[in-house]
């Protein structure tokens, strides 16, 4: 299979289309889930789609290191282009590797101005022009809205859509889990919350929030619980 027909057929073509064409300039989304269920794996799948158009992406990490992060990437890349069959993978690997910058920050020692002001300096400073933000491991039980209202500004400053990893603890009791209590401070700055929950053989996503639409919606896809990867619904 050539790159461009990947690109088309992706599954991420189905998840943008449920969120009325996928997370726009300016907008931030998060993917929420209990612990251990796959929020990076389906983070990680975002990016690499963004990476295989030969856009720019920026992976920010609280809670590990970059080798971690690294070997989502390798191992998410590796099976997705094994099934695919993928023409030119290794030089299609090299593009990816060289649009992607991964860093790692320690929430308790740095500010979120301090993170801002890194990630400019990275797309401004260093002519790293980014189109999307990925943003994984963020304790939000220690954040405020202040600090994402920044996010917001900085990313609808930059043109960057920005989405986040939310852990959630057993806060809701019902099958489909709705919006992360966590997040109500600043929920209305939120445009979109995607959840997942484990089924008996496979990881259903749901839309919890669409801009203005807070009804929950199952999306026409799963995730493998072998592999993580997002797949269409059979």
């Amino acid at each position: 299979m050539i790159l461009s027909e990947l690109i088309q057929r992706s599954p991420i073509r189905i998840f943008e289309r449920s969120i009325r064409g996928g997370l726009g300039p300016g907008e931030i989304g998060i993917i929420a889930s209990r612990a251990g269920v796959g929020k990076t794996s389906v983070l990680v799948q975002l990016a690499l789609d963004k990476l295989l158009q030969g856009k720019k992406v920026i992976h920010v990490s609280f809670t590990q290191h970059t080798d971690y992060v690294l070997s989502w990437y390798e191992d998410i890349f590796s099976e997705f282009i094994s099934r695919k069959n993928l023409e030119n993978a290794g030089e299609v690997k090299n593009e990816v590797v060289k649009n992607r910058v991964l860093m790692n920050f320690n929430q308790d020692g740095m500010s979120g101005d301090q993170i801002i002001k890194s990630l400019r300096a990275m797309i401004i400073d260093g002519g790293f022009n980014a189109e999307a933000v990925i943003v994984d491991g963020l304790d939000f039980s220690r954040t405020n809205r202040e600090r994402i209202a920044n996010v917001k500004t900085f990313a609808g400053e930059l043109g960057l859509s920005v989405w986040y990893s939310c852990t959630v603890n057993g806060e809701s009791s019902s099958d489909k889990l709705t919006i992360p209590p966590v997040i109500n401070e600043f929920a209305d700055l939120i445009d979109v919350v995607i959840t997942l929950e484990p089924k008996s053989d496979h990881i259903e996503l749901s839309v919890s929030k669409d801009r203005d639409n807070s009804d929950v919606k199952a999306m026409a896809m799963r995730l493998d619980p072998k592999t993580l990867l997002i797949l269409e619904k059979q």
